[in-house]
């Protein structure tokens, strides 16, 4: 199928990304929400030029959806509805795990705009630990960009996901995927990166209830051969 992807920039977007493909499917548009007020991607907070970096090293074209919190749900409708015909689209993924409210509000998109509504990663909480393993076994690599405020889990900014960390998040009383937003990854490199993302850190930024990693820069950078 031809599938427009909700794409957030992390490792559950870049997961459903890879396993779509491996299934025969094609990622024909990833799609991020920016948010008006700030320029900024919705979910993340991600400068929207480290997305479209991802978008060229996956060779996968991005949209940015302008939303606000009034209008996210007609906003994003309007411009899938755009999309699926430029694609000539089937499907819409997410890359959600288990939160049912979650499904249900993609699955009314999807209806809404007449699209199959896929969910590649869809497993039961339990099971969100087996989903870190298989994100370090990916080859994909991604680092800790944003954490909600707490001690135990700010010292993870900036952090790379590997099996250590799977290792100390496996121990607290959270998920070890971050699906109630406890933590976000940023994904720079992997088998379907054409090129590496090279990030340089400037510093950490903190908001109302979270803290962020922002960049001083950024490039894409050849890979060798073979990796």
């Amino acid at each position: 199928m031809r599938i427009l992807l909700s794409w957030s920039g992390g490792k559950d977007a870049c997961l459903s990304f890879d396993k779509l493909r491996k299934e025969g499917h094609e990622a024909v548009c990833l799609l991020t929400t920016a948010s008006r007020e700030i320029g900024r991607t919705f979910g993340h907070g991600e400068k929207r030029e480290m997305i479209r970096a991802q978008s060229e090293a996956l060779g996968t074209p991005i949209h940015f959806i302008e939303v606000d919190m009034d209008t996210y749900t007609d906003c994003f409708i309007r411009d899938v509805l755009i999309l699926k015909e430029k694609y000539k689209a089937d499907a819409i993924a997410f890359g959600d795990l288990y939160l049912q409210e979650h499904r249900d509000w993609g699955e009314d998109v999807a209806a809404k705009t007449g699209l199959e509504a896929l969910y590649p990663l869809w497993t039961e909480k339990k099971d969100a630990l087996e989903n870190l393993h298989r994100f370090t076994k990916s080859g994909y690599r991604a680092m800790v960009i944003r954490t909600i405020k707490d001690e135990k889990l700010e010292k993870w900014l900036g952090r790379t996901i590997d099996w250590e960390f799977a290792k100390e998040i496996a121990k607290m009383d959270i998920c070890p995927m971050g699906e109630a937003g406890e933590y976000h990854t940023f994904v720079y490199d992997g088998p379907l990166f054409s090129k590496k993302i090279e990030l340089i850190q400037r510093e950490i930024a903190e908001y109302e209830t979270t803290k962020r990693v922002e960049f001083e820069s950024f490039s894409l950078a050849e890979k060798q051969k073979g990796k």
